[in-house]
């Protein structure tokens, strides 16, 4: 199954539930990450809420992802012009050294190796020496527990379109392996701290740690930052 068909169908507004009613707090936790004025450039833009973030503290921010529906709003909406771009991370038309930050929050895990490849060596062309890439990838998933089969073709496929795993051991030396220094690697999940009441209040506590422990239970990710040499 084409991984692009899985993307749009969850990632523009009428093309199924909303994948990204819970994204909010990850997103708050890498705007935290950046400071105003530094150009960023944000790969896999969902529905532009971390564009959103951004903007509002001042940083200049462009994009780049496949869907033209989900650029085309984010463009509209903010005024980006030629700073919000279709296309993919193993082919970006941005210039060498541009942005102080490029950020890929659930997106390695969506790229094959071949493409995987290709994309780090992009965005290390595209940041300036000593820039950070930034993000989250799932931790320790077990690809088959996210199968889906197809009834009409019969074809097996991951329900969001995941291609790799990854452990902190991983990422780390896929990294290095493309001139990046891992800086920061942690195993964490994002809860929702503003949900009302003491019982979603405890839910969330037990959800933070057992993700910091990496208990699958929480569905914990690798948050990540890497410099460029």
């Amino acid at each position: 199954m084409e991984q692009q068909k899985i993307w749009e169908h969850f990632q523009n507004p009428g093309e199924g539930h909303d994948a990204f009613f819970n994204s909010a707090p990850r997103y708050q936790f890498l705007a935290g990450r950046l400071a105003a004025n530094l150009h960023v450039l944000n790969i896999g833009v969902g529905r532009g809420g971390l564009e959103d973030l951004l903007m509002a503290k001042g940083v200049v921010v462009s994009c780049l992802d496949p869907s033209e529906t989900a650029i085309e709003f984010i463009r509209e909406k903010h005024g980006l012009g030629g700073r919000a771009k279709v296309g993919f991370s193993q082919s970006m038309s941005f210039a060498d050294g541009q942005f102080d930050a490029v950020v890929m929050s659930e997106v390695l895990e969506h790229l094959d190796t071949e493409t995987l490849d290709a994309t780090l060596k992009e965005v290390k062309r595209v940041l300036k020496r000593g820039g950070r890439l930034i993000g989250t990838v799932p931790a320790d998933e077990i690809l088959a527990n996210n199968l889906a089969l197809c009834p009409h073709c019969g074809e097996s496929f991951h329900r969001w379109g995941h291609v790799q795993s990854f452990s902190i051991e991983r990422l780390r030396g896929i990294f290095q392996s493309h001139g990046f220094t891992a800086t920061r690697m942690q195993t964490r999940v994002f809860p929702d701290w503003g949900r009302p009441g003491a019982g979603n209040f405890i839910k969330s506590v037990a959800r933070y740690f057992l993700g910091r422990a990496g208990s699958p239970i929480a569905s914990p990710t690798i948050y990540f930052e890497a410099s460029a040499a």
